[in-house]
């Protein structure tokens, strides 16, 4: 156990500060040229722009890496700019890879009658309309294509969840970034995509335990019970959920005893 002189000394020199997240614990991924290439191509994506949200896109780099030992394609739900999504295909080299990237968004921003009565008490129906009305959300689909077509096998899909989703053929899915700042579309493309996720396979919410998202939290717990699993808050905000072998899941018998 370290001294209180020396968690003082660790406390200055490796301090992490950013993104509701604050840590004295080791970063030495944040100095990795991978983790650093990944992240300046994420930021490439935002037009130079960076959202400050390293330790976020660590997770997701690490969950998009384990979710390539599943079978099937990616997909992420919520891709404004396309910052996450670039810097998990650029980390993983993704043109070298024979699997798709779906990228679907409405690029045109939040569909503001999905918000509950809860998130319009709440304030997430104004905070999302003043972000409309600041520019928050990307619109230039030909901008976000240019973006993406590094990558040939990145699908950018214009539409809102979960009326997109059903035009999907998407077949074995091994990872998804659910990201859609609104309870019933973030609900909507977790059951969609989990009977469809391959054993291993990996969902990633975003703003899970963020301040101001209970109502979201609320109904992504519901709905990842009625699974039979359970999800990983983690410090970051972020929920991970990993599709178990399927010997593991509760039968939905089991389930409506709980």
């Amino acid at each position: 156990m370290a001294s209180r002189l020396g968690y003082a000394v660790i406390q200055v020199r490796n301090r992490y500060e950013q993104d509701g997240l604050f840590s004295v614990h080791s970063q030495a991924w944040r100095a990795t040229p991978e983790f650093k290439a990944a992240y300046a191509r994420g930021v490439q994506a935002a037009h130079g722009a960076d959202p400050g949200v390293e330790w976020r896109t660590h997770i997701a780099l690490w969950a998009a890496r384990v979710a390539l030992s599943a079978r099937g394609d990616f997909f992420e739900c919520g891709v404004n700019a396309g910052f996450l999504s670039s810097a998990i295909m650029h980390r993983l080299n993704w043109s070298e890879l024979a699997r798709r990237f779906y990228l679907i968004d409405t690029f045109s921003g939040p569909v503001l009658e999905q918000y509950s009565p809860q998130e319009v008490a709440s304030g997430r129906l104004r905070i999302a309309q003043t972000g409309l009305d600041r520019g928050a959300y990307v619109t230039d689909i030909d901008g976000i294509r240019a973006n993406f077509s590094e990558w040939p096998s990145a699908i950018v899909v214009p539409g809102a969840v979960p009326e997109i989703l059903h035009s999907l053929d998407p077949g074995e899915v091994a990872f998804v970034h659910i990201d859609m700042n609104c309870a019933a579309p973030d609900v909507a493309a977790f059951e969609f995509f989990w009977d469809r996720l391959s054993p291993g396979g990996i969902v990633l919410f975003d703003d899970y335990g963020y301040y101001g998202h209970d109502s979201q939290r609320e109904a992504i717990d519901a709905a990842v019970r009625l699974a039979g699993i359970e999800i990983l808050a983690l410090p970051t905000g972020q929920g991970l959920v990993v599709k178990p072998p399927q010997s593991q899941i509760p039968s939905p018998q089991s389930r409506t005893k709980c």
